[in-house]
């Protein structure tokens, strides 16, 4: 590692991101309401700055030398059966899919839409990367996955600023912090953040694609299950985080012991 992980390096990080991706959003002049309309109002109300956010992670993390910590744990979590929360979640997922309406999704919609696969890259990267690795240096597992978790929440607050209501951002806030609960519980049990990469994309682009056009009530009723999902996940993420020991090890050099090559 060429940086030793500091608290405030993930604090800044998540931070800078922020900025970056709402002044890229903001300067669109599309209202986040918006973005589900059309293609073009997809591509350059959302993709754009997921486009460019994704590059300066990637070169972030590479300017750290992070990306072992960021992409893998030091010990996998003994509980399996918490998989029961990402599983629904992506069970939820694959129903909105299934079910979504596909003849009021056109080409160029479809195109917009699977560029927001990358927020499964940079926001996993930021919240549940570099900020967790920051965080370990310091802190216990619990106020880990409390802090980053609720960090990740926090940080939709950012959609009142592009034309989002208070009451529904609060809304998704809420679910976010659930929702980071769950990513959360896969990278602890699988032991690498690309699973809970690849629930994030799906998640969110089953989001977009499942808002156009009519619902059905099967996506509708998966989409109610997910309230009692989200509880899970929550509990399912303080019985992975109490009793690990995840901290970040130094030696005098600087570099994260058990990282080393």
């Amino acid at each position: 590692m060429r940086v030793t992980p500091k608290v405030w390096i993930g604090i800044a990080a998540l931070i800078g991101y922020i900025v970056l991706v709402v002044v890229i959003q903001a300067a669109s002049g599309i209202d986040y309401t918006s973005w589900g309309d059309s293609a073009h109002d997809l591509f350059f109300g959302a993709d754009v700055s997921l486009i460019v956010a994704a590059v300066a992670v990637a070169v972030t993390v590479s300017l750290l030398g992070w990306w072992g910590p960021v992409l893998r744990e030091r010990h996998r979590s003994p509980h399996r059966w918490t998989l029961l929360a990402p599983i629904l979640m992506a069970v939820i997922a694959v129903v909105g899919l299934a079910f979504a309406d596909w003849g009021a999704v056109g080409g160029a919609f479809l195109a917009a839409a699977l560029v927001l696969l990358l927020v499964g890259f940079t926001e996993e990267v930021v919240a549940r990367g570099i900020l967790l690795v920051a965080l370990r240096s310091r802190l216990s597992e619990v106020w880990v996955w409390l802090i980053t978790s609720v960090l990740f929440g926090v940080m939709h607050m950012s959609n009142v600023f592009l034309g989002q209501a208070v009451g529904p951002t609060l809304v998704q806030v809420v679910f976010a912090f659930s929702a980071g609960s769950v990513f959360y519980v896969l990278r602890r049990t699988t032991g690498s953040l690309i699973p809970a990469m690849v629930l994030h994309a799906v998640w969110d682009f089953t989001q977009f694609v499942g808002g156009v056009g009519e619902r059905s009530a099967v996506a509708d009723f998966a989409q109610g299950v997910y309230v009692g999902v989200a509880l899970l996940g929550v509990v399912c993420a303080v019985v992975v985080a109490l009793g690990a020991d995840e901290r970040s090890g130094f030696r005098t050099s600087g570099r994260l012991a058990g990282h080393q090559a």
